[in-house]
């Protein structure tokens, strides 16, 4: 499985979708899945101005385990997932996770398998800074 896992990481630096289509490049594979998560403008019908993302320490390790999971299934053939932490603009992209199958079901299935258990059980944080000053936390798990 750890053959499997290409990437994995939690950053304050730029992600680059090149970096993780490189890491999980496998001539077995028929179907490649990538996901981007930006920041966006609004939320709640408010203005947003930025994000900042705060990770746990342990962070990785939990999301170690979410990686593992998804590659339990044989036709995932490479994974990656990155995360950024500190502050984010809008336009940003904040996350990018990829899968790569030998077929293309398999790697949507597993692409939105990862970011979704990603989202619901990595301790990743974020507070938004809207138009009008105030500000709010969202997503601890």
């Amino acid at each position: 499985m750890t053959e499997t896992i290409r990437l994995l990481d939690i950053r304050e630096t730029a992600l680059s979708s090149d970096e993780v289509l490189a890491a999980i490049a496998d001539p077995t594979a028929g179907g490649t899945a990538l996901f981007l998560g930006t920041v966006r403008n609004h939320d709640h019908n408010l203005s947003v101005d930025e994000l900042t993302y705060e990770a746990h320490p342990e962070a990785l390790k939990h999301l170690r385990v979410v990686a593992e999971r998804v590659c339990e299934n044989p036709a995932v053939t490479a994974l990656a997932a990155v995360h950024r932490t500190g502050v984010l603009a809008v336009g940003d992209i904040a996350v990018i996770v990829a899968v790569a199958a030998a077929h293309r079901d398999v790697a949507f299935a597993a692409c939105r398998q990862l970011i979704d258990e990603l989202k619901a059980e990595v301790p990743i944080w974020k507070q938004q800074r809207f138009a009008d000053g105030a500000s709010e936390w969202v997503g601890s798990c």
